[in-house]
């Protein structure tokens, strides 16, 4: 039986992240975990906050199981909606009410949603690069396009410039995502007052609006006390998808929501349609238990100080053994400039020193790598003599 056509381009493309991860395990099978220095997945490893195991044991105990386990609304909760549109007015100054806000199995669920609910096939999704790499085969999901805006390089803030000859009438969906993945960089409230000024220009020569998307899985974890601008008070029709996955390591509970901005265009066109694909997606509503964990622990997040402590053993030592590399603002990921132009070739020479890296060409980047420093101090320290090594390789 073969595959459909699209299936099998997914396939084709599926992720390299994934694929680097399972030549760690086997590489740590053949020499010992303790000496592979695994870079590739971007898995939290802050401890979950205590608040989560307290919330859940209170919901199991407290809470009636035909309501804990059972179905609800295809948007989700009631009170946990309600919680959530609470939180995001006290903290941003927002005027949601729990209408704007409908649980998803997610950030990506969200973004699967909105894409199922906003394209009709050929219709575009522009992107900056470097970008998540999951966008495209999300888009493809739905007969999209996935447009990229080359990075902005050495800073890779938002490429402004470009946007404009980027926008057509095809265009339906701005996707960006803030704080960065793979970059760390975080978008400034200027760069984003700018990109609004450009796409109501735009909507203006093409004849529609245009949707922002906001994925925004790393909000919580920005460094040197720097605040990540709420998207939706610079740029009109935005909607933000978050996901509890990093703030709270949680990533196998796939949990999140979306928040419609309240003036949105077309607004209960837009609402219904994400409900109705939430359901028609299969999802049909976000995970019970966890919805309600949420609830509990909106404003609790992981101890940043662990990944702070990582990014600037990692960044600093780097530099000073003559790498060029960008300083995270948020997320735990680092890019590495290659010292070579085939930055693929840089991934399979660090493979020699049990470095597992990952090429950025497939975030549309490419020239770089990228480092998820979501992983134990020590071995961090372990893998800087293979750093060092590699260094010499190459000033050789």
């Amino acid at each position: 039986m073969k595959v459909s056509d699209k299936t099998q381009t997914l396939i084709d493309g599926s992720s390299v992240i994934r694929k680097l991860f399972e030549e760690g395990k086997e590489l740590a099978r053949k020499v010992g975990e303790e000496n592979v220095y695994d870079y590739s997945l971007g898995n939290p490893f802050a401890q979950t906050p205590p608040v989560v195991k307290r919330s859940i044991t209170k919901l199991l105990n407290e809470k009636e199981p035909g309501y804990l386990h059972g179905y609800m609304k295809n948007a989700g909760y009631d009170e946990v909606r309600s919680a959530v549109a609470e939180s995001l007015n006290r903290r941003f100054d927002m005027n949601y009410s729990m209408d704007n806000i409908i649980m998803t199995v997610g950030a990506a669920g969200g973004l699967n949603c909105i894409f199922s609910a906003l394209l009709n096939p050929g219709d575009e999704v522009i992107c900056f690069a470097p970008f998540f790499g999951e966008y495209r085969s999300y888009v493809m999901n739905y007969y999209g396009n996935l447009v990229v805006i080359p990075a902005h390089i050495p800073d890779f803030q938002l490429n402004l410039e470009l946007l404009d000859d980027y926008i057509n009438e095809r265009t339906k969906v701005i996707l960006l995502n803030n704080p960065n993945n793979p970059s760390g960089v975080v978008y400034t409230s200027e760069a984003l007052e700018e990109l609004n000024r450009i796409i109501r220009k735009a909507e203006v020569r093409i004849g529609h609006s245009i949707c922002v998307v906001s994925d925004e899985p790393y909000r919580e974890l920005v460094y040197d006390g720097l605040q990540v601008p709420y998207m939706p008070k610079h740029v009109r029709n935005c909607i933000v998808c978050y996901s509890f996955s990093k703030s709270l390591s949680l990533p196998g509970e796939r949990i999140g929501y979306m928040a419609i901005s309240p003036d949105m265009e077309d607004y209960d066109q837009v609402e219904n349609g994400l409900i109705v694909s939430n359901r028609a997606l299969g999802y049909v509503n976000a995970p019970s238990l966890f919805q309600l964990v949420a609830k509990d622990c909106l404003e609790e997040k992981v101890d940043i100080e662990i990944y702070n402590k990582n990014r600037m053993l990692l960044y600093d030592n780097l530099r000073a053994m003559g790498f060029s590399c960008v300083k995270p603002e948020g997320a735990f990921y680092l890019l590495l400039k290659s010292p070579e132009e085939d930055e693929e070739a840089f991934v399979m020479e660090g493979k020699k020193h049990n470095l597992i890296m990952v090429s950025t060409r497939s975030f549309g980047c490419p020239g770089y790598v990228r480092l998820a420093y979501c992983i134990p101090y020590e071995t961090i320290k372990k893998s800087l003599d293979a750093f060092r090594k590699l260094a010499e390789h190459y000033r050789a």
